[in-house]
């Protein structure tokens, strides 16, 4: 099955994905690590990719869309993939559809202030990369690492405000995606409130009808 992931920031999409891709045995290929990847292997792609982020210019559209082309002709997407973080507008979808076939559309619907308590309330230990949730999983110490004691720290994108900001931006470029798939006849609603596995069972459900 051919499945795009869309949801707002904080909606739990990662999560999600990693628990379908071994359940279906599917890739998930999200947008950020292809970028990464590419960085890392120093391609010329790469390299463009690098320095059009290091001037705090979104990447354009015609190289997100070559790098999924590319990483789409693969052989392990043969059976199936979940795509997640592309795509993001419209433009993006119609080179989509010129690729390959998309089967199922799913929108992950979560309500914005559950989003910005989830993502405000985020920790990181810089050196270990565990991750920390305030509310839902915080460390035995409050802003403290269990591992190493280090202070925990806050992305500055996670700044309620930031949070705000970034949802405002989904809102203006991705959300209309969710009319253009709704369109075709593809696109299912998940509630992602609940806890990762409820909703891991949702999916489940939405995708066998």
């Amino acid at each position: 099955m051919n499945m795009v992931f869309l949801g707002p920031p904080g909606a739990g999409k990662g999560t999600i994905a990693k628990e379908a891709k071994v359940y279906y045995s599917i890739p998930h290929i999200s947008t950020g690590d292809l970028f990464r990847a590419e960085q890392e292997k120093g391609t010329e792609l790469g390299n463009k990719v690098k320095s059009i982020i290091a001037s705090g210019n979104l990447v354009p559209d015609e190289i997100t869309i070559e790098v999924v082309r590319q990483r789409l002709s693969q052989d392990d997407t043969k059976n199936g993939f979940i795509l997640d973080g592309f795509p993001r507008t419209i433009a993006q979808a119609d080179a989509l559809s010129n690729i390959v076939n998309i089967d199922k559309v799913v929108n992950f619907v979560v309500d914005k202030e559950a989003v910005v308590k989830r993502i405000s309330g985020r920790r990181f230990c810089k050196s270990t990369g565990r991750t920390y949730h305030v509310i839902y999983n915080p460390p035995k110490v409050e802003g403290i690492d269990d591992e190493t004691g280090e202070p925990l720290y806050q992305r500055e994108d996670d700044q309620p405000e930031r949070v705000k900001t970034r949802l405002e931006v989904y809102d203006a470029s991705t959300a209309p995606l969710i009319e253009y798939y709704k369109a075709k006849g593809v696109l299912v609603d998940v509630d992602a409130s609940p806890a990762p596995e409820v909703v891991f069972d949702s999916l489940k459900k939405a995708l066998t009808k």
